[in-house]
């Protein structure tokens, strides 16, 4: 019995792309954040496969959940009753607040639905995905 993974993480293809973003932050002396949902902290979790990630990674929030919106991401029950779906200015939303409490250069935000369903809200449907970005 093996027990080696019968996978990569991250994907090889990403590696490269996460080493640049890496090496051009730490030039930079800029960091990183991310408010993930439907992603459940694979963004997180990959850039923190990174060599060195702790010198430009500030934190990550996975807000999968409604309720957790409301506990870290400054949401409301109003926000919630009105919520009907992912949008632009919600993403970007969840992003500003993450970016403003952790005081990161940038935050990197996304919501979607990853199926395999709709989900409960009706203008959803899987491998919708919507990004949003803060930065100072």
């Amino acid at each position: 019995m093996s027990t080696q993974p019968d996978h990569d993480f991250p994907p090889a293809e990403l590696r490269p792309i996460l080493h640049q973003i890496s090496t051009l932050l730490k030039s930079r002396n800029e960091t990183v954040s991310i408010a993930e949902t439907a992603a459940g902290g694979l963004i997180s979790s990959s850039i923190l496969s990174t060599p060195g990630a702790s010198s430009i990674y500030k934190g990550g929030l996975t807000l999968y959940t409604l309720p957790s919106r409301i506990a870290f991401a400054g949401w409301s029950q109003e926000t919630i009753s009105n919520y009907k779906g992912p949008t632009t200015e919600i993403v970007t939303g969840l992003a500003r607040h993450v970016r403003k409490d952790l005081e990161s250069t940038y935050t990197i935000a996304e919501s979607g639905t990853a199926g395999p369903t709709g989900g409960a809200t009706p203008n959803r449907k899987p491998g919708d995905v919507i990004k949003g970005e803060a930065r100072l």
